[in-house]
């Protein structure tokens, strides 16, 4: 069994229902990938897997136990960590505060952990006493994953985490997120650079109105010609 499993769920916003007996998983040490079409309901399944949308039907599972009924807070607490697409730091405070507050469900020291943020994010280290805001957009996306890391999480998931940064900032986003695929983390990501996110996805998933339309290893979905062609710009 995955460690992280959202089984056949149903859910959406109100009235509207966005997902359609759509199944997402990732294990220990893999990178799954959604993708698909804008309004395909990709980052509508990050948040009903992290519990911030009640499903009508389905169940979400991490590490063998049933967590539909769990808030997102819960959730961190069992080993999860999540990145939104936007808003992901405390931009008035320094790179470090931004780390120190990522703790805030540890009553432990935590300083390794911050040691091990500045070995996986260099450029974190060297501004460390730099405020958040002042920093580039990809160097703000590594505080983030940096944050959520501090809560020593068993499943990372990141939704866009290269949005709005130039080809070189995403091929060094992607090179971090797959250096802690190898520390053993299951990582999840929504990305709309389809073709780059398969090229380093271990499973990936395509969505389609909310529904499951391909599911098969990264490499196995870029070879496909039907999904190079309808989802990969050919």
């Amino acid at each position: 069994m995955s460690l992280l499993v959202g089984e056949s769920m149903v859910g959406g916003y109100g009235k509207t229902t966005i997902l359609h007996n759509c199944t997402i998983q990732v294990d220990r040490g893999e990178i799954a990938v959604i993708v698909g079409p804008n309004g395909a309901g990709k980052s509508t399944a990050m948040k009903a897997l992290f519990g911030m949308l009640d499903l009508s039907e389905g169940a979400v599972t991490l590490d063998g136990e049933n967590i539909t009924s769990l808030s997102p807070q819960e959730r961190v607490t069992k080993g999860m960590g999540f990145v939104p697409q936007t808003n992901n730091v405390f931009v008035s405070m320094s790179v470090e505060e931004n780390l120190q507050m990522g703790a805030f469900t540890r009553d432990d020291d935590f300083q390794d952990t911050i040691d091990q943020v500045y070995e996986l994010f260099p450029i974190l280290g060297e501004k460390r006493k730099q405020a958040a805001g002042e920093l580039s957009g990809g160097q703000r996306q590594q505080v983030a994953v940096g944050r959520a890391l501090m809560t020593k999480p068993t499943v990372l998931m990141l939704d866009e985490p290269t949005a709005g940064v130039s080809p070189i900032v995403m091929d060094e986003l992607f090179d971090r997120i797959m250096e802690v695929r190898n520390t053993g983390i299951a990582v999840l990501m929504v990305e709309q650079n389809a073709r780059q996110a398969l090229e380093i996805a271990d499973t990936g998933y395509v969505l389609v109105t909310g529904e499951n339309k391909y599911t098969d290893t990264g490499a196995a979905l870029l070879a496909d010609a039907e999904v190079r062609k309808t989802f990969l710009g050919g």
